[in-house]
């Protein structure tokens, strides 16, 4: 009998013993830069000529580690393994793969200023955004162990005098995951361990921009005694490996959050049955946001800018539910823009190793260069109130942006931009600021600040987003609270840390047998 599911709590880096100890983890993490990583396939450990560097952000000339890059031969090899392991893994007691899963969260717990420290570097997260993505790893892994454990056993149907009926979930086969760099910690592990826990098998490709932690997941889990070929770890070329394996007829589920643009063509490239392809691939893709804040006149003015500003300037503005739009009531516009941007003027934007940052780097140089270039667009569009700079002199910072006075449809309020840019559009009433919060081809997540319960109640029905928020940031989801996933171009809303999650990686099986 496992204790009922909690969220782990964040650390408290006010209390001096917590600090101190982060502090060394991070000097330690700092001592063990520049490792060499091979590629997990079976078990067995590859070491490829070719590498993927991961680099610090806030330290661009700072190499995390030397990762050993998968080709198209070896990602071969790799599927090979993950179907033959299929064909027994798939027949485990969920017990036991729930128990691992239990087991990998208690090892990461015990360690967790280790991880945290690591997302520090190599993610370039501030000290609050690393521990809340570690805790967010430890989540999915006790929240997914608990809900297989409530549909192991299938759920009830009907049957007749004459027979005895059963409806069970059983898992698909080798599931592509296809992680992102932005929660490199937490994403990555949830998009892994809900194939595993479900019965199946992965093949795990994470960003080429983070993927050392991956390697870190990979030695928890054998030491929580996952069996070898159950996930292996292919690093590689999403050109290369990623479409290969995508397109592969023995895969049978792809697991993808990212970019819109990548995102589509995935999709589409799932939907074409290659030879000796017996199914129909099923897809769990994630994509982007274009994320609105509505503020009503008849709200708390001080509560919603700094939601405002928390939600925009977190984590860099690299988060799909980032606050990038701001739709406010004609009545408080100018109070709430001022009030923003004396906010967002005690944004200090610094190396994440120190423990007072608010704002770290963005993730590297192409997202630097596109976030300027939206900025040089937001110019011509409207009024830059504050930021709009950047320095990449050691790192990637871009300084905390705020645009005014745009039209809606504007570039930078239709497009996602992915950084630490937020824009401001008025609405004469709060059925016009509804209409603008709907007007991108988005939906993942929005928050409405108001005091009036009809209004409530109007966004709750018109508001078109998978997580809506009403009097708080439209950010931080937490796992079994807040099932996350969103609409249109944000992705097929498979609503992960969610209670239907894992049935997206199985399929209902019914058998009848004649009394």
């Amino acid at each position: 009998m496992v204790t009922p599911y909690k969220h782990e709590p964040f650390t408290d880096y006010s209390i001096d013993e917590n600090r101190k100890e982060l502090e060394a983890e991070l000097k330690k993490a700092e001592k063990s830069l520049g490792k060499d990583y091979p590629l997990i396939i079976g078990g067995e450990r590859i070491t490829t000529d070719e590498k993927i560097v991961s680099y610090n952000p806030a330290n661009k000339d700072q190499v995390v580690g030397y990762v050993s890059k998968a080709n198209k031969e070896i990602a071969e090899k790799a599927m090979k393994v993950a179907d033959e392991t299929f064909q027994w893994w798939r027949k485990t007691k969920p017990e036991m793969r729930a128990d691992i899963l239990f087991r990998a969260a208690a090892i990461v717990r015990r360690r967790k200023q280790e991880f945290t420290a690591h997302l520090v570097l190599e993610g370039g997260k501030p000290w609050k955004e690393a521990d809340a993505d570690t805790a967010e790893a430890i989540d999915f892994m006790e929240y997914y162990g608990r809900q297989m454990l409530q549909i192991k056993d299938g759920v009830g149907i009907n049957s007749r005098e004459i027979e005895n009926n059963r409806y069970n979930y059983i898992p698909l086969g080798v599931t592509v995951v296809i992680s992102p760099w932005n929660f490199l910690f937490a994403i990555m592990a949830g998009t892994a361990l809900a194939p595993l826990v479900t019965g199946n098998t992965v093949l795990l490709k994470p960003a080429s921009t983070t993927p050392v932690i991956s390697y870190k997941l990979m030695e928890v889990l054998e030491e929580a005694g996952m069996p070898n070929g159950v996930v292996n770890y292919i690093p590689g070329s999403g050109a290369e490996v990623g479409d290969y394996l995508v397109d592969h007829p023995r895969t049978r589920l792809i697991s993808f959050t990212g970019s819109r643009e990548v995102g589509t063509r995935l999709f589409e490239r799932a939907a074409v049955v290659g030879p000796g392809q017996k199914w129909l691939k099923r897809t769990i893709i994630e994509m982007g946001g274009k994320d609105t804040i509505v503020v009503d006149k008849d709200t708390d003015l001080e509560l919603a800018a700094e939601a405002i500003t928390y939600s925009s300037f977190g984590f860099s503005g690299q988060k799909c539910s980032a606050c990038s739009r701001v739709i406010a009531h004609q009545d408080v516009y100018d109070d709430l823009l001022a009030r923003v941007v004396e906010l967002t003027k005690e944004v200090n934007v610094a190396d994440p190793t120190n423990h007072d940052t608010y704002m770290g780097p963005v993730i590297d140089e192409k997202a630097y260069n596109k976030i300027l270039d939206y900025v040089e667009t937001g110019k011509k569009e409207g009024k830059l109130m504050i930021g709009g700079t950047g320095d990449k002199s050691k790192g990637w910072f871009v300084n905390p942006t705020v645009f005014a006075d745009l039209d809606p449809n504007a570039t930078i309020m239709q497009e996602e931009i992915f950084g630490p840019v937020v824009g401001f559009s008025k609405a004469k009433d709060f059925d016009e600021a509804i209409d603008f919060a709907n007007n991108t081809d988005y939906g993942l997540t929005g928050a409405v600040f108001t005091n009036n319960r009809a209004n409530i109640e109007k966004a709750r029905e018109d508001f078109h987003v998978g997580n809506l928020y009403f009097n708080r940031g439209c950010t931080a989801a937490i796992v079994g609270y807040h099932p996350f996933g969103g609409f249109n171009m944000s992705g097929t809303d498979s609503k992960a840390g969610g209670p239907d999650y894992l049935i997206h990686h199985m399929q209902g099986k019914t058998t009848s047998e004649m009394l």
